[in-house]
């Protein structure tokens, strides 16, 4: 018997497959697509590529995507749930804190689920990264319960690891990140004219960071190959796997790089719609948890 469960937000981007198989609960994230007058509020529920596409076209002929904040009721009803089903021990796994404060709604729902269940043990921890990085830390997580690790053994472990989950990130049109206040759109519209490709890393404190600018796509597609020689796969947890945002080619040809360099052959996922919001369709990254700590300051 295992000695704890898990559950995780949305923004983790696990498919439902990969969810089931690894018995996590997720709680899914909302958001909205704006176009003229019309809003409609969407789930971060999709079912099959169709559903990605969707999303990202829409972005492409300039739909508004915004997201929210999992709140504090939400994450309620999910712990109230577990609490209700006999669940005692839980680890919850939340996007990277300087993005989304999720973590502390995540918190408060706990103590207010504990009022009527005082003997539950709920933690929710922060991974320090979100999307595709997320879920693997959540897959470490499901690793470390199935070996029979306590949820607080568990936890710390977790907490010693997130911050050597490394991303390399390309986006296609800086736009989307001008638009969440990651880079003025000044700097935006130079690189678009210019075609910078910035180069994106989360750093050591949690913050996504333009680590360095290459000009063309060719030349950044390089430059993130090669800084992953600098870097080890984690012993414990050797995942790599490449995202992208509706961008299979670029996503595939990222892969035979990596296949022809280093001799592995990531597996390819698609960023979710909360992710996808903010660096838009097009964009391509690799992530991996390494034995190393983040490099950027």
């Amino acid at each position: 018997m295992r000695s704890f469960e898990i559950t995780a937000d949305s923004t983790c981007d696990l498919s439902k497959e990969e969810a089931k198989n690894l018995e996590v609960g997720i709680a899914r994230l909302e958001y909205t697509m704006s176009e003229g007058d019309n809003i409609e509020v969407k789930l971060d529920d999709f079912n099959d590529e169709a559903d990605y596409k969707e999303f990202y076209d829409s972005l492409r002929r300039g739909v508004i995507a915004k997201t929210s904040i999992l709140s504090v009721d939400a994450h309620e009803r999910l712990f109230r749930e577990k609490a209700q089903s006999g669940v005692k021990n839980l680890l919850h796994f939340s996007q990277a804190y300087k993005l989304s404060p999720t973590v502390d709604n995540a918190r408060r729902a706990i103590e207010n689920v504990k009022q009527d269940y005082p003997d539950i043990n709920y933690l929710a921890i922060d991974c320090d990264t979100t999307t595709v990085g997320e879920g693997m830390i959540v897959k470490a997580g499901a690793q470390l319960r199935d070996s029979g690790k306590t949820v607080e053994e568990a936890y710390k472990i977790i907490d010693s690891i997130k911050r050597k989950t490394q991303h390399l990130l390309i986006v296609n049109d800086l736009k989307f990140l001008a638009r969440g206040g990651r880079i003025s759109k000044t700097s935006a519209n130079l690189g678009s004219l210019f075609q910078v490709k910035p180069i994106i890393e989360f750093g050591k404190d949690g913050v996504l960071k333009v680590c360095r600018k290459e000009i063309g796509l060719n030349k950044a597609m390089r430059s993130i190959t090669k800084e992953f020689g600098t870097f080890t796969l984690n012993k414990d947890f050797p995942f790599l796997c490449i995202a992208h945002s509706d961008n299979l080619p670029l996503a595939k040809e990222l892969q035979q790089m990596f296949y022809h360099s280093y001799g592995y052959k990531p597996e390819i996922k698609q960023v979710g719609p909360i992710i996808g919001a903010h660096i838009g369709p097009g964009a391509v990254a690799y992530v991996f948890i390494s034995n190393e700590d983040r490099p950027y300051d």
